[in-house]
């Protein structure tokens, strides 16, 4: 007697879609809730802030049922009003900023005063926040130092003491007639038969040195910044230098390098992959330290101090421009990530780095 076999019925091209993509719908479905925050809290407010660069948003806006904020035209790129101007419609708020043509007075504002300020401010910082956080931790790596657990602990107060004590602390040390900092200037000054010290530091409009267009108060942040930006650099290079091998000192050492070679040609290259993004973080941290500008020379003297954020602040805060604040937080970012990208080009970061 015959058997028939009951051939399997095919299945047809979505069936074999679905079962092909089964696990990667899980995946998705475990990453959907995180995608759901991220939409609400981080892209959510990116999208509108840049909406709003568009838009005359102002104070009268803020209510729910306000009306809405004038677009600018998005088919037109340059109109014409009355007087026969052009006009950048949606582009008008990034073109007041440019210009400096904002609908308040702001004295003596000029964006690309600021924008320089704000470069010269990030790479003059970071470079003292390297160098001394290396170099420090080098020196509490050296075998056999004694109470390297106490140096360690005590280096990390700037990180956790907050920004507003510090700026409070350091603009009452830079006080012309009671601060410490004349104090002690003029005990060296007294020393050498000099004179009393009673330096401004953060009203004296001249420039102290003769050819640099930065004021004293600039220096005075340059020093506040520098005790505060060094420690997370050590911790950074600390953390680096406990996983370098012994072995690569010991071999070097049987080769007969100097301890100086042994710096350049181990431990700097190997705390290279650390180092390098932590100085890309220091910079944009820098380029935005709102805190400490804000609250110790307040942008003076003459807005000679002022960065980029502080600026938007003020737009928002003192003159109710939401609208420009947002153009300004959006040129903030392209110049930022201009300036990370050039910076990974440059430092090579990315790329991988064997000795």
């Amino acid at each position: 007697m015959a058997t028939m076999t009951e051939q399997p019925t095919p299945r047809s091209g979505f069936a074999n879609w679905w079962i092909r993509t089964s696990t990667t719908r899980i995946a998705w479905l475990y990453l959907l809730p995180a995608f759901l925050v991220m939409g609400m809290i981080t892209f959510y407010p990116l999208f509108y802030q840049v909406w709003m660069s568009t838009t005359d948003y102002n104070i009268k806006n803020l209510r729910i049922d306000a009306v809405a904020p004038n677009p600018a035209n998005l088919s037109e790129a340059c109109t014409t009003n009355m007087k026969g101007e052009c006009t950048w419609g949606r582009f008008d708020n990034y073109r007041q900023i440019f210009t400096g043509e904002l609908p308040v007075a702001i004295a003596n504002f000029s964006f690309w005063n600021v924008l320089a300020f704000d470069l010269v401010w990030t790479f003059t910082n970071v470079p003292f926040h390297v160098i001394i956080g290396v170099l420090i931790a080098v020196l509490l790596n050296t075998k056999g130092l004694w109470f390297k657990r106490f140096y360690r602990a005590i280096f990390v107060l700037p990180i956790v003491i907050p920004s507003l004590v510090v700026a409070v602390v350091w603009r009452n040390m830079f006080d012309p007639d009671y601060g410490s900092i004349n104090q002690l200037l003029t005990s060296v000054s007294h020393l050498f038969g000099g004179s009393t010290v009673a330096a401004r530091w953060l009203d004296q409009v001249n420039y102290p040195i003769a050819g640099i267009p930065l004021t004293l108060s600039y220096f005075a942040l340059l020093i506040a910044n520098i005790w505060l930006g060094w420690p997370f650099m050590t911790i950074v290079a600390t953390g680096a230098l406990q996983s370098i091998p012994g072995d690569l000192y010991e071999a070097a050492s049987i080769d007969g390098a100097t301890g100086r070679q042994q710096f350049f040609k181990i431990t700097m290259p190997l705390l290279r992959p650390a180092i390098i993004p932590a100085a890309v973080l220091g910079m944009i941290t820098t380029f935005n330290l709102f805190n400490l500008i804000y609250l110790l020379s307040g942008g003076g003297p003459l807005r000679r101090t002022e960065i980029l954020v502080t600026t938007a602040y003020r737009l928002v805060n003192e003159n109710r421009l939401y609208g420009v604040a947002a153009a300004f937080s959006v040129i903030i970012f392209f110049v930022l990530l201009i300036l990370t990208l050039a910076t990974n080009y440059v430092t090579k970061a990315t790329e991988r780095y064997d000795i």
